[in-house]
């Protein structure tokens, strides 16, 4: 069995939409958060401690994985499912926007791209075909393209450029998967230039993937920006085909994206905070490590009905942090993954009600960034 996207219902008042991606480890509903596993675990939290906040689509991260423990490693595992103990499915990242963040470390030709290990400073060789294989060999249910991932900001014939080689990977990556029970998702790439965007998009239909994301946002462009971007993009991909926005991860940007029809999101963002003492609450985030909070014994959000919050004050989450204790992080990233993934909950049951913009102005006018 392959991924297939069964659209379900459309809202009303947006372009949001109800679906339900079905893959060999089960069903998703969307729109949906996915938690990112980058090396193989949720940092913190044990397979069932995901699946208890609602986490059903994961993300792990081929660049990482190639590098430690090795993907020959993972495949004489019995592939990432077995070797992380989790049977719900997994996307796995090429690994392309790992590569191309090295910046002096990478050398980009049309074969691909050579680079040096952040961890050892050793010398390695990625090409659209190679990223295959790799994905094959973890057995990830979703196999993303390898692509180019242009900076922000950027020239217009550096965006070009980028653009044009990942449609040449994107269709060398097509040709060359061969894993049965494995979908590939082509990357829609441009840059900030709604005609680069728009090429890009429809080269990337015409090459009929299982599914299409939306790459280079959230690279630190304004908000704004990256929603007008998704404005003229989302709206040529395939209605039947699941649209993922990738490394987007604050509430604010979920109910945006969700509003254009974005179906997938996944970003670090909740778990990168967490570690540093940072909450998501209803109206905004909270620095839990801040003195103010030494005698604060109510919960990091009131009405959270997450694990930590039925039972831990903020006071006795910061006593933790402050002394190192890894039950302090644990309890932070316990409860933005609940946040978030109990967001995208609603967010699902408002697009049934057809009050998705209404749910998206309530939440708005509460939240602080």
């Amino acid at each position: 069995m392959v991924v297939r996207y069964k659209l379900q219902k459309k809202d009303k008042y947006s372009r949001a939409r109800l679906g339900l991606l079905e893959t060999p480890h089960g069903e998703v509903e969307t729109p949906i958060f996915m938690p990112v596993g980058t090396q193989a675990t949720v940092k913190t939290m044990t397979p069932e401690e995901v699946k208890e906040v609602g986490g059903r689509l994961i993300l792990s991260n081929t660049y990482h994985l190639y590098l430690r423990p090795g993907h020959e490693l993972i495949r004489e595992a019995g592939g990432l499912h077995k070797f992380m103990h989790w049977d719900g499915p997994i996307l796995t990242d090429s690994g392309g926007f790992q590569v191309f963040s090295l910046g002096p470390l990478r050398k980009i030709t049309e074969d691909g791209v050579e680079f040096r290990s952040h961890i050892d400073g050793s010398l390695h060789f990625f090409s659209p075909e190679h990223a295959m294989d790799v994905q094959m060999a973890l057995g990830s249910d979703i196999a993303m393209a390898f692509d180019e991932c242009s900076p922000y900001p950027c020239d217009y014939e550096q965006a070009r450029a980028a653009k044009e080689r990942t449609t040449r990977w994107a269709r060398r990556c097509k040709d060359y998967h061969r894993h049965p029970y494995q979908s590939v998702f082509g990357i829609v790439q441009g840059g900030m230039y709604r005609d680069l965007r728009e090429e890009s998009t429809r080269e990337l239909v015409a090459l009929d993937f299982s599914g299409y994301a939306v790459g280079g946002l959230s690279v630190g462009e304004p908000k704004p920006l990256m929603y007008e971007v998704l404005d003229y993009t989302v709206p040529l991909l395939p209605e039947e085909k699941p649209r993922y926005l990738m490394g987007v991860g604050s509430p604010d940007c979920l109910l945006e994206g969700v509003a254009r029809g974005i179906d997938m999101f996944d970003c670090v963002l909740p778990t990168r905070i967490a570690r540093n003492g940072t909450v998501f609450t209803q109206h905004g985030k909270l620095v839990v490590r801040n003195a103010q909070y030494a005698r604060d014994f109510t919960p990091l959000d009131e009405g959270c009905g997450c694990y930590t919050c039925r039972n831990f004050t903020r006071a006795y989450i910061r006593h933790l942090l402050k002394a190192d204790e890894i039950l302090g992080v644990r309890l932070t990233t316990i409860h933005n993954l609940y946040f978030l993934l109990r967001l995208m909950e609603n967010i699902r049951k408002a697009i049934m009600e057809d009050r998705l913009v209404e749910y998206k102005n309530q939440f708005l006018e509460l939240w602080q960034p």
